[in-house]
């Protein structure tokens, strides 16, 4: 397959031979040049709301313990995976099509399997009565000894490096470096850690066929990390007619990093959340998410050092739980669906 290295190419939407790679800017959290950092980042939040993240401190044998169990799990029969099926704190298993991100372009749900894991809240905690939080579902450690370990000690680690993006972010839009780890927002963070597979399914936009259909991320940024496949297409102006899609390769060792929908809010739309898609092309594509939310009870308004009087906020101020509830109902499949169907 030929791959032109691209910044603005004409993104193959039909997946044919030729493939429009865009560069992405890294950032590298070893670096002690901080002032390069945000001026890296910057370029990126303003350019398309992409980039890598390079040198984060999670071991490479911990990413490949991770994307070992990851697919370790995937391989288990239907019966035993429908056993943790999510559950109405969005919790567990989601089987293929159960997520419908595009309806007005896809024929039927995305063609991918995930499993969702969340902060740990036991049921006897007062934060357990709100959506998202509660405890995990886990798989049975006779079946799959050492995943939640795994999972859980990924789950810890990922969040430090989002914490480390998250600084070079705030004094990317002029804030104090800790602006966002205030308690409210990243203090008790509502991150979601979800697991992904893509059958070698071969994606056909022009018949609505997608691994996953065109969206834009809910909260603050996601760090994804991915196995070698080519599969990530961003198209960098959402409101383009046509749409220009390029894909993103994948970078060993790396995170791919992108802006979410309350970062736009944020920061007036300095920053955008960024729409992308996932296409199949008949190889299996594991990926492993992490999406970083602010607390359910955040109230997501316009920063100051993002609005004037010739610039004034472009969104009402918003309950980041009430919106990603929102969100997750509109896309996911009624978990009634699936009570009627084992019943």
């Amino acid at each position: 397959m030929e791959i032109k290295q691209s910044g603005t190419g004409n993104g193959n939407a039909t997946g044919a031979a030729t493939k429009e790679v865009s560069f992405l800017n890294r950032i590298d959290l070893s670096s002690p040049d901080i002032h390069q950092s945000v001026s890296l980042l910057k370029q990126a939040c303003l350019d398309c709301g992409f980039f890598y993240v390079i040198n984060h401190g999670i071991s490479e044998e911990l990413m490949e313990e991770v994307f070992e169990q990851n697919k370790k799990f995937f391989e288990l029969p239907l019966s035993e995976k429908m056993k943790v099926l999510r559950n109405e704190k969005h919790r567990g298993y989601t089987p293929l099509f159960d997520e419908l991100l595009d309806p007005d372009n896809q024929v039927h749900g995305d063609y991918k399997e995930g499993y969702y894991i969340g902060v740990e809240v036991p049921e006897d905690d007062p934060k357990a009565e709100k959506p998202f939080y509660g405890p995990n579902v886990w798989p049975s450690d006779d079946i799959l000894p050492g995943w939640r370990h795994t999972m859980e000690k990924y789950y810890l680690e990922a969040l430090e490096v989002a914490r480390a993006i998250v600084r070079i972010i705030a004094l990317a839009l002029d804030l104090e470096a800790d602006f966002f780890d205030k308690p409210e927002i990243l203090g008790q963070p509502l991150a979601l850690l979800r697991l992904l597979k893509y059958p070698d399914q071969i994606s056909d936009p022009s018949n609505g066929l997608y691994g996953a259909g065109a969206h834009t991320d809910y909260g603050l940024i996601t760090l994804l990390s991915t196995d070698d496949v080519y599969g990530l297409q961003i198209c960098k102006d959402k409101y383009a007619q046509p749409r220009v899609w390029e894909f993103i390769a994948p970078l060993k060792g790396a995170f791919i990093v992108n802006l979410g929908d309350m970062l736009e809010r944020w920061s007036n739309c300095l920053f955008k959340s960024t729409l992308h898609r996932v296409l199949g092309n008949g190889q299996e594509r594991y990926s492993i998410a992490y999406f970083v939310e602010p607390s359910y009870d955040c109230l997501v308004e316009c920063l100051p050092t993002c609005k004037s009087e010739k610039n004034p906020p472009k969104f009402p101020p918003v309950i980041y739980g009430d919106y990603l509830g929102q969100r997750y109902k509109d896309t996911h499949i009624d978990l009634n669906v699936y009570n009627k169907l084992q019943s």
